[in-house]
């Protein structure tokens, strides 16, 4: 069983199982945060059901998007969003193991990596029960380090990588990073609430950057009103309500 999704005031739709992975706030917040410039290759590392990519899309006509996915239930509902949406002159999605990035793009290709990168190792935390929220969560299929080499390679000097990850896991993050030649540049902690402690980060790196990171104010997700279950201005913004 699928559903038929909307973002932004039914601008962007999105095809989701059912029961299966469905995309969350991350995804949403990561295209808010990253640094576009007008026109560039744009590849999404694990782009799921492609909501990353439809994001960026909004956000720029300039952007022609690449997004690789490893599951090819979700490749296949990702690539009828990208219909549905009219815009499959700007996006691709091809069905792909990022393990394999020697062999899938030329070295220096793209101008800005993405990732929404599964946050846990295996082994840790609950196993989601199906194969797709499984792979969305935990690290079955290449870890951090798979994907910040495959980002390392696909990006020309200069070009830039956003991502976002766990808080919790903000120093492995960096190192590895700055191993792969990714310079972290800039980086924003997201909170639950004021007084919260964070729980997400969103990091843009520069490969083969300077070293110097600008900390930029917290992002904080609900309000302290109402229970605190409304969301922000800011929040209300980023999903252009």
């Amino acid at each position: 069983m699928e559903t038929i999704d909307s973002l932004y005031s039914e601008n962007i739709k999105l095809i989701q199982a059912r029961d299966g992975y469905r995309f969350g706030l991350d995804p949403v917040l990561l295209a808010d945060f990253v640094t576009l410039r007008g026109e560039e290759l744009v590849l999404d590392l694990g782009c799921g059901c492609g909501v990353l990519p439809l994001l960026l899309a909004r956000r720029s006509s300039g952007l022609r998007i690449v997004g690789w996915e490893r599951q090819s239930q979700m490749v296949e509902r990702a690539r009828r969003s990208v219909e549905l949406g009219r815009v499959a002159e700007r996006i691709s999605i091809v069905e792909a193991d990022l393990r394999g990035y020697r062999e899938l793009v030329a070295a220096g290709t793209f101008g800005l990596v993405v990732s929404n990168p599964p946050f846990r190792a295996a082994g840790t935390g609950r196993i989601a029960p199906d194969d797709e929220r499984a792979a969305a969560r935990h690290e079955l299929a290449g870890g951090l380090t798979d994907f910040l080499a495959a980002a390392s390679w696909a990006l020309k000097y200069g070009g830039r990588l956003a991502i976002v990850y766990l808080a919790e896991r903000l120093s492995e993050l960096l190192v590895a990073m700055s191993a792969v030649g990714v310079e972290p540049k800039r980086l924003r902690v997201v909170h639950p609430r004021q007084g919260a402690p964070g729980r997400l980060v969103l990091v843009e790196g520069v490969r083969g950057g300077s070293p110097g990171i600008d900390i930029e104010t917290p992002l904080y997700v609900y309000s302290e009103g109402d229970g605190g279950r409304d969301y922000t201005d800011e929040l209300l913004r980023i999903y252009g309500e």
